[in-house]
């Protein structure tokens, strides 16, 4: 599936990029060899034909400018620019300078000029109308092929965050790996194990409960709800090798490989930090207003996700029947029903209740604090306990934990392939505009669920980059606010669910997975109803 969806993502970027780019050839959209009138204003008068280079501002009439590139901007232009004339000659060569106020279409051909900001042609003066005043034709340097620019820009672009991603997991990975060696030889992941194996045999009934990869997979959990990103990633890592060893079709991924990959895309996070972060950063009055909406988007995540996981993979039977399943399942959709049950029953009547964020015993604001307490001890009591613990029985500490470091670097090495493979293809598609179009032919749809159609742009992206879904969301913050409907709504988005695409190249990257059988469906699932649940709770609030 992965393989397909792969190639998908790079076919539709690159035909997006070239049939847009042989529209607006076609259409000249950017007028290559057509002379706009402006008029152009000198910083000192000028007595004689101009020579060298000379500061002036531009004045574009915004009816003409419309005309023109058949645009609507609603006032006109003056802009700095510098001009360079020949000798003896009304003919020069300008430059100006773009910023953020700029036409769109003069920041496009900007770009695409491969001169950074900087938007150049030719300057022909004509007569003058003051003493330092004319008249003037501009002809700007000519522009194609400006999405396969981009396309090639962000194959560069990607392929070198995905080697920097890699480069800096290995300190972070030696570290973690150490640590749980340390602990795996004192014993103490055992413990940690048998404590949650009623939990853990449900979920996982492939692996046993001793196992390491169990211990590996509740550390990551662990470190996922409490934002500790840095650490749960080690944790992952850890738990797919451990997985992988046990696997009997090696290269092909085991249920419970899919069920541990539903969790981590859910993405159960009980402080969406970098949300709250970037919401205070744009000036909310209550950045933590999101932390209930976040807890129950995520929650609707993890269980479709967890669900879908369990179901679909009893279709990889040779013979099946719903009845035996059923009666197998029983006790786990049992506790799922209940789950469900009481996560609606909470914000219904806690959250709703309280229209904003209280629960009806416990302040939003109290339970970010704790959270946040927790969060900043859990890594030193961590090492703290597992190095002391080791300490106590005997345990060769600094030779177990170079041992497990060890490991650590040799899995942040093996992921560098995996991670530039599906972070280029993700770049391709999105500089491309493909994603321009799956907006455009999914907004009727989405309009239908009352989801606003500034949201989903952040719907879409954020299963497929980080990096992109933060700079969509913090746009969207920026225009709209981040106490709106949609500034509440897309923080939501970003804390209720993870980068389905990038969580499945690291982890099965780490281990060589090839068959990536239903994960891919499973973590789609996931994201999309931590989408639905995200804009139910938030309609139910904040509308």
């Amino acid at each position: 599936m992965l393989n397909y969806i792969w190639v998908a993502l790079i076919l539709l970027g690159v035909g997006a990029a070239l049939t847009s780019d042989i529209i607006n050839s076609s259409t000249n959209r950017y007028k290559n060899n057509s002379p706009l009138n402006i008029t152009i204003s000198f910083n000192e008068k000028i007595d004689a034909l101009p020579e060298g280079k000379q500061s002036a501002k531009i004045q574009v009439n915004s009816v003409s400018y419309n005309n023109f590139y058949n645009d609507r901007i609603n006032s006109d232009l003056e802009v700095d620019a510098v001009v360079n004339f020949k000798k003896d000659l009304f003919v020069g060569f300008i430059s100006i300078k773009v910023d953020d106020n700029f036409p769109s279409i003069w920041k496009e051909m900007a770009a695409a000029s491969g001169e950074k900001d900087d938007l150049t042609g030719s300057i022909k003066l004509n007569e003058r109308k003051a003493d330092n005043s004319f008249n003037a034709e501009i002809i700007f340097e000519s522009i194609s092929f400006t999405k396969m620019k981009d396309v090639t820009s962000a194959v560069l672009e990607y392929s070198g965050t995905a080697v920097t991603i890699a480069l800096g997991l290995i300190g972070i990975m030696a570290l973690w790996l150490g640590v749980m060696k340390v602990a795996e030889e004192a014993g103490l992941i055992k413990i940690i194990a048998r404590s949650l194996k009623p939990f853990t045999k449900r979920l996982f009934p492939e692996i046993p409960s001793d196992h390491p990869a169990m211990s590996s997979m509740i550390m990551n959990i662990s470190a996922n709800m409490l934002g500790l990103g840095n650490a749960a990633t080690p944790f992952g890592l850890k738990a797919m090798e451990e997985m992988e060893k046990i696997n009997p079709n090696k290269g092909t991924a085991s249920n419970s490989m899919v069920t541990f990959l539903a969790i981590n895309t859910a993405g159960l996070t009980l402080i969406p930090a970098t949300a709250i972060a970037v919401r205070a950063a744009s000036g909310s009055s209550n950045p933590a207003i999101i932390i209930g909406t976040t807890i129950f988007g995520a929650l609707c995540a993890t269980v479709a996700g967890v669900t879908a996981a369990k179901i679909i993979e009893k279709f990889y039977l040779e013979s099946w029947s719903f009845l035996d399943w059923f009666k197998k399942n029983l006790k786990f959709i049992g506790l799922a029903l209940v789950a469900i049950l009481v996560i609606v029953l909470f914000f219904i009547t806690g959250v709703a209740s309280e229209a904003g964020g209280l629960l009806s015993f416990i302040s939003a604001e109290g339970f970010k604090n704790v959270i946040e307490v927790v969060s900043k001890l859990a890594i030193p009591l961590l090492i703290i306990v597992f190095i002391g613990y080791g300490a106590i029985k005997k345990v060769k500490v600094y030779e177990s934990f170079v041992e497990g470091a060890k490991d650590g670097f040799n899995i942040a090495v093996k992921i560098i392939p995996y991670l530039v493979a599906m972070l280029i293809a993700i770049g391709i598609f999105r500089a491309g505009g493909a994603m321009d179009w799956l907006i455009f032919i999914l907004k009727p749809i989405t309009s239908l669920i009352g989801m606003p159609a500034e949201a989903l742009p952040m719907a879409l992206m954020r299963p497929l980059s980080g990096s992109g879904s933060l700079g969509i969301m913090s746009e969207n913050l920026a225009v709209y606010g981040p106490d709106s409907f949609v500034g509440i709504l897309v923080s939501t988005f970003y804390g209720s669910t993870e980068t389905t695409f990038y969580v499945l190249a690291l982890y099965f990257g780490a281990v060589n997975i090839k068959s990536t059988r239903h994960a891919l469906p499973v973590g789609l699932i996931a994201d999309i109803a931590g989408i639905l649940g995200a804009l139910f709770i938030v309609k139910l609030l904040f509308s």
